[in-house]
């Protein structure tokens, strides 16, 4: 299985999460690419069988680097015609969002639309969507939104319960995959 790991992150917690997909994944001898969206990262998903993207949420939305990946590769596939009317599933992709978020207002309200956003890329593309994976994380800088917003006291977050939680969506996904 020849997998991939995209993620962006700004405070380090959606990189916490897309490490811990990695160790679980070699931790069953699967060597997954591991790769931080920057500006000019030029890299082809449909040469994946399983792909993880993830973002933190901000104000419902992913943060501006990953919205320009996705147009920049939808962009690339749509020019190669990649995109097809009906979106068909291509057999053997898989796909999975994840996302972090601190939700000081309305909690995992506030990162659901980056989790569909990111998987209607892929959708697009003919992927299976395996999870849409939500966690939360520490509000940096602004200590209140950490601690007396709609989640409670988050500070820490994620956890070590948290990468547990990740760890054990790998293990499922990987049986539901290899059945």
């Amino acid at each position: 299985m020849k997998a991939l790991i995209l993620y962006w992150s700004a405070t380090g917690n959606t990189e916490k999460i897309a490490n811990t997909i990695r160790s679980r994944l070699e931790g069953v001898n699967i060597n997954a690419e591991f790769l931080k969206i920057t500006d000019d990262l030029d890299v082809d998903v449909l040469e994946y069988d399983l792909v993880f993207l993830g973002s933190p949420a901000y104000q419902f939305l992913p943060p501006e680097p990953v919205i320009n990946f996705v147009k920049n590769r939808m962009k690339y596939h749509n020019e190669r015609r990649h995109v097809k009317l009906g979106a068909p599933k291509l057999p053997g992709k898989s796909a999975v969002t994840f996302c972090t978020f601190s939700g000081p207002h309305t909690g995992v309200n506030e990162a659901i639309p980056v989790g569909k956003y990111l998987g209607q890329f892929f959708e697009h593309l003919g992927f299976e969507i395996k999870g849409e994976w939500y966690t939360v994380g520490e509000f940096h800088g602004r200590n209140e939104l950490s601690s007396n917003g709609r989640l409670g006291n988050i500070i820490g977050r994620p956890n070590q319960d948290d990468l547990a939680e990740i760890e054990k969506n790998v293990q499922e996904l990987l049986k539901s995959i290899n059945r």
